[in-house]
């Protein structure tokens, strides 16, 4: 059986258990480039990481996309998709030494990834004109891009990833689409609990045990700042938006700004596995950069995806995301202990703040009111409807109660939160 588009089966679609079986292979990978972090403690094994997890993440963010709009749960899809799951795997055993010795290997792997991608695509694009016309835009760079990191494994240079737009004639199913970037946010979270049992290992005395509950609390903080309502914001906007605008939004909020997500938590892994080894004595400076660092980049990526989705501005994030940067040169003095104590302080009183000032706001938002009919609105509109409400009414407040009440009441989304 040929795979169908989504749009064929009345739009949005289930997460399907290829889907999961496929993201699997992203999980060792993220596994991967944090052994690659910390057998290079560096300035240059963090380009390389990066630019490796970029790479991935691009691979995964193309088969996301893909199966956001068909069904590929049957017939010789299924198989084509199970043998790019294999290459994936590929990819990710050679990730840790794709600048040495497997470099060869890295990019044939990642090059016969990106081809049946196009395989795939291709098959999905006949008989509509805007996907295949938007292949055919897509392929030249993509077949580029990887070709290159071929060309660089056998000459032995630096390589960057291509990246390429989504917009006109790609389809996504909406609620589908942000449901698996939240999966993988959640496997990258996953991760990060694999680095901090990876690094205390059999040693578990009073500081190892503590440093464990710390970093179990900050990546804790990091789940609620995504799923407690975060990722509604972003959903929401997305199930809202139609046409070009959809696939633009999914481009940059999900596609591009969600990667800052993934790679903060990827150098938090690295930057925790580190301290792990011995928490008594200070960081050096790349690990601390990791650690610190990395928990501020997820809070930028949060800043940049809600903006680009909302077109409000997160403040206490930001704050934290300063107060985290601000942490980095503490950290050379620090015990390696107290330093992951402050992160995981920072990240949490964010989490708390947001929580408690702003609680009415966001029960609002997670338990919107379902009584159908209220206010005209049909119970399938109505979260869309809430939100929109919210930020009116608290506007509102805001502007008849004068510059000082209403900054001391602001919502998630009139102050940002």
């Amino acid at each position: 059986t040929d795979a169908q588009p989504a749009s064929q089966q009345g739009g949005e679609h289930r997460i399907t258990p290829l889907e999961l079986f496929f993201d699997l292979v992203l999980a060792f990978a993220f596994t991967q480039v944090t052994r690659l972090l910390t057998d290079d403690p560096t300035w240059g094994g963090v380009l390389h990481g990066m630019l490796v997890l970029a790479a991935l993440w691009w691979t995964w963010n193309v088969f996301a996309w893909l199966t956001s709009a068909t069904d590929v749960e049957e017939g010789w899809v299924r198989l084509a998709m199970l043998a790019s799951m294999g290459a994936m795997l590929v990819v990710a055993l050679a990730a840790p030494d794709a600048f040495g010795t497997h470099a060869v290997l890295f990019g044939v792997a990642y090059l016969l990834v990106r081809l049946l991608h196009l395989v795939l695509s291709a098959v999905v694009a006949r008989g509509d004109p805007d996907r295949r016309g938007a292949l055919l835009r897509f392929a030249p760079t993509a077949l580029i891009g990887s070709s290159l990191l071929v060309v660089a494994g056998f000459v032995g240079g630096e390589w960057r990833g291509a990246t390429v737009g989504m917009g006109r004639g790609w389809q996504i199913a909406a609620e589908h689409f942000a449901e698996r970037y939240g999966l993988i946010v959640m496997i990258a979270l996953g991760e990060s609990i694999i680095a901090i049992g990876g690094g205390a290992g059999s040693k578990l005395d009073a500081g190892t045990l503590v440093a464990v509950v710390l970093g179990v609390v900050l990546v804790s903080a990091l789940w609620w700042l995504y799923f407690d309502v975060a990722a509604i914001f972003a959903r929401t906007r997305l199930v809202e938006a139609s046409g070009l605008e959809r696939a633009r939004l999914a481009r940059d909020s999900f596609g591009y700004l969600h990667f800052l997500l993934v790679a903060g938590i990827v150098l938090l892994a690295f930057g925790i596995e580190t301290t792990l080894h011995d928490v008594g004595e200070p960081l050096l400076i790349v690990p601390a950069a990791a650690l610190c660092g990395g928990s501020a980049l997820y809070l930028i990526g949060h800043i940049t995806f809600l903006f680009r989705a909302t077109r409000y501005l997160f403040r206490r994030r930001t704050i934290g995301a300063v107060v985290l940067l601000a942490l980095i040169p503490p950290a050379l003095v620090l015990p390696a202990l107290a330093t992951l104590a402050l992160v995981a302080a920072t990240c949490s009183g964010v989490v708390a703040y947001e929580a408690i000032r702003y609680r009415a706001g966001r029960a609002r938002i997670r338990h919107p009111d379902p009584t159908p009919g209220r206010r005209g609105i049909k119970p399938g509109i109505w979260l869309p409807y809430q939100l929109r409400w919210f930020i009116s009414t608290e506007m509102t407040v805001f502007e008849s109660r004068g510059p000082v009440w209403g900054w001391a009441h602001h919502s998630y989304w009139s102050d940002g939160a």
